[in-house]
């Protein structure tokens, strides 16, 4: 094992007490940083139900599948539709804690209100596209309202139904992430790693 120099001298990153890692006879002492569940908003719960519920339903489907010889023929239908439903609640716990796809490279080179004015506009386009998409959705269920599911007897809409609310309820963490990027004057985008704060 090897050993630093003078262990005494060896000291967890960040922490602010300088706690030895090391002691005087090379014992490692860590503690783990307290867990806070506090930061996921309300749609990553949801999310994670339903990622159970769609767990709980392909473990159905393999234990009659694989023990029973009798595979449920339902069960590979509904995963379809639960996984649709976890990834679009997914999209909207997504859009609070500001964890889509961006890219932040160019604000590292704009001028302060150049970056400003465009992370702006960048929130009000993550707007205008999901409200945008929201319409467009219950459009779609609209056309779809006699169309039933193939193998259960319900009516498709309550996919879409699933869809729907994710993109609503990304649409209104879009305004608020939006409102607090206005009222703080900077964004992650401008300001890489900055924390957003949970609320749900």
């Amino acid at each position: 094992m090897i050993r630093p120099a003078n262990p005494a001298d060896t000291v967890m990153p960040g922490d602010d007490t300088e706690e030895h890692v090391l002691d005087a006879t090379g014992h490692v002492h860590l503690r783990d940083a307290p867990i806070d569940l506090s930061v996921y908003p309300l749609e990553a719960w949801v999310a994670l139900v339903l990622f159970w519920v769609l767990g709980l339903d392909v473990f159905y489907q393999f234990f009659t599948r694989y023990f029973l010889n009798d595979s449920a023929a339902w069960t590979e239908e509904i995963a379809r539709y639960l996984l649709i439903a976890t990834v679009w609640m997914g999209i909207a716990a997504a859009v609070r804690l500001d964890r889509h796809i961006h890219v932040d490279f160019l604000y590292r080179f704009l001028p302060r209100r150049v970056s400003r004015a465009l992370a702006t506009f960048v929130d009000v386009v993550e707007i205008a596209f999901f409200g945008f998409a929201s319409v467009l959705t219950v459009q779609m269920m609209e056309k779809m309202v006699n169309y039933r599911m193939t193998i259960i007897d319900l009516p498709m809409n309550l996919v879409y139904g699933a869809c729907l609310v994710g993109f609503v309820c990304a649409f209104a963490r879009a305004i608020q992430v939006a409102w607090r990027n206005a009222h703080r004057h900077h964004s992650p985008l401008e300001s890489p790693g900055t924390d957003i704060e949970a609320s749900s």
